[in-house]
């Protein structure tokens, strides 16, 4: 089973130099985007080692995953408006 790294400068490559400007300059984003990696990493470990786990609370951390990274996405937009 393949397990896909959901890093953000994966799942935005266009927005590169974005996420990086954005973690130096600003705290907000900084945290959001740790709070995504670190969360990303949990459940990519999860997945990789089949670590036992209710489905509520893994897709409870997926749909985590998924709104942090729809506010970094929007964060990211408008920086570069």
């Amino acid at each position: 089973m393949t397990i896909s790294n959901h890093a953000l400068h994966l799942e935005f490559p266009e927005y590169c130099d974005t996420i990086h400007s954005l973690r130096e300059s600003d705290d907000h984003f900084r945290n959001l985007s740790d709070q995504y990696h670190q969360l990303d990493k949990s459940i990519r470990g999860l997945e990789s080692r089949d670590v036992p786990t209710d489905d509520k609370h893994f897709n409870e951390m997926k749909s985590e995953r998924a709104h942090l990274k729809d506010s970094l996405y929007t964060m990211m937009q408008q920086h570069q408006s």
